[in-house]
C-alpha cells in the first residue's frame, strides 16, 4: 500500500498543472479481450497509476499494434513513434502495458544562437568530430572532483534542472561505478561559481530491445515459462514476451525537449566577469552523462549518455 501510494504522489506531481514548462507521464494497459484478469490488478493500475485498461482483440495483430502504437505518439508529441514495430505482437499477446513521458522546456538563462559556433568534440576512441558548440557565460551550480566536473543547469520556473557530468578522462570510469549514492554527494557539494559553459546542441533517437538486458540484470524468470504472474490473471499462463524501450532528446540553445514510451508484452506461455573573478571553464567537448531530474526531490526523469552529437 505505502509503494503504491507513494507513486501516485509522484504521478500526481508530475502531472500538476499550472507550471512553466510541459512535462506529463501517461500509463495504460491493453488486455485481450474476454480473457480471465484479476480484477482488483486492473483498479490498483487505474487508482495509484493512471492507467486505464483498454480491451483488443490481439488475434487481430495489425489493429491492435497501430491502435497502442497511436497512443504512444499522441501522448509524447509525436516524438514516439512506432514504439512496437511489425512481428512483435503475435496472437498469443494477451497484456500490453505502456509508459510515456513528454517533457519540453526553455532554461532559465538560454544560450545566444549567435554565439553558437562549429567546434571539436572528442570521441572516446580519441577520433573528433565537427559539431555545433553552444556558449554562455553565467552563474551555474558546479563542482569538481579529481576525476570529473558536475555542472547544474535550470530550466524556466526553477523547478526542474540538467546535471551534466563530465569527466576528466574516460567516461567509463564514471559510468561504471555512478550510484544514487555519489550523485548525491556530488550534488550535496556543488556551489554557485560564475563560468563559461560550452555544450553541444545535440539530437538523440533511440530503441532498445531490452528482454535480454533485463535477464542479465537479475530478472531472467518473469521471461521464462516459470514466471508466476497469477496476481493478473488466475490461469498462471503468462509471461513476458518483449519490454521495449524508445527514446528522444533534443538539446538546443533555447532548452530541452525529450519523449520515452515503454511498452511490456505479456504473452501465454505455450506454445563577462569582472577582472578578479576566475572563470570556472566546463568544456562539455567529449562523451559525457546528462541528467534531467526535478530539483527538490531528485527525481530522476531522464538520464542518458551523449558519445557522439554528430549522430542522431
Amino acid at each position: 500500500e505505502r509503494i503504491h501510494s507513494d507513486f501516485l504522489s509522484i504521478y500526481d506531481e508530475l502531472n500538476k498543472r499550472n507550471k512553466s514548462y510541459k512535462l506529463s507521464v501517461a500509463n495504460a494497459l491493453w488486455a485481450q479481450k474476454d480473457y480471465p484478469f484479476v480484477d482488483e490488478y486492473f483498479k490498483i493500475v487505474e487508482k495509484y497509476y493512471g492507467g486505464k485498461v483498454t480491451n483488443l482483440d490481439f488475434s487481430k495483430t495489425e489493429k491492435s499494434r497501430q491502435i497502442i502504437n497511436n497512443w504512444v505518439e499522441n501522448k509524447t508529441n509525436g516524438k514516439i513513434e512506432n514504439l512496437i514495430p511489425k512481428g512483435i505482437i503475435d496472437p498469443l499477446a494477451r497484456l500490453v502495458l505502456t509508459n510515456a513521458i513528454y517533457f519540453k522546456a526553455n532554461w532559465s538563462k538560454q544560450f545566444p544562437a549567435e554565439d553558437t559556433k562549429e567546434g571539436q568534440f572528442r570521441l572516446s576512441s580519441g577520433e573528433t568530430k565537427k559539431v555545433k558548440m553552444m556558449h554562455q557565460t553565467g552563474n551555474f551550480k558546479y563542482g569538481e572532483r579529481d576525476n570529473l566536473q558536475i555542472l547544474e543547469m535550470n530550466y524556466l520556473g526553477n523547478e526542474l534542472s540538467m546535471l551534466i557530468i563530465l569527466p576528466k578522462g574516460n567516461l567509463n570510469g564514471i559510468e561504471d561505478t555512478l550510484t544514487i549514492k555519489k550523485l548525491n554527494n556530488w550534488k550535496k557539494s556543488m556551489k554557485y561559481e560564475r563560468g563559461k559553459v560550452i555544450l553541444p546542441r545535440f539530437k538523440i533517437e533511440t530503441k532498445y530491445f531490452m528482454a535480454q538486458d533485463l535477464k542479465e540484470m537479475g530478472m531472467p524468470t518473469a521471461f521464462s515459462y516459470d514466471a508466476n504472474f497469477t496476481g493478473m490473471s488466475p490461469t498462471d499462463e503468462l509471461y513476458i514476451n518483449e519490454a521495449i524501450h524508445q527514446t528522444f532528446i533534443e538539446v538546443a540553445e533555447y532548452g530541452t525537449e525529450a519523449a520515452a514510451a515503454t511498452a511490456v508484452i505479456i504473452a501465454m506461455k505455450s506454445a563577462g566577469p569582472s577582472p578578479q573573478e576566475q572563470l570556472k571553464i566546463f568544456r562539455a567537448d567529449h562523451p559525457f552523462i546528462f541528467i534531467i531530474q526535478q530539483k527538490d526531490t531528485g527525481n530522476i526523469l531522464f538520464i542518458g549518455r551523449l558519445s557522439d552529437p554528430s549522430e542522431k
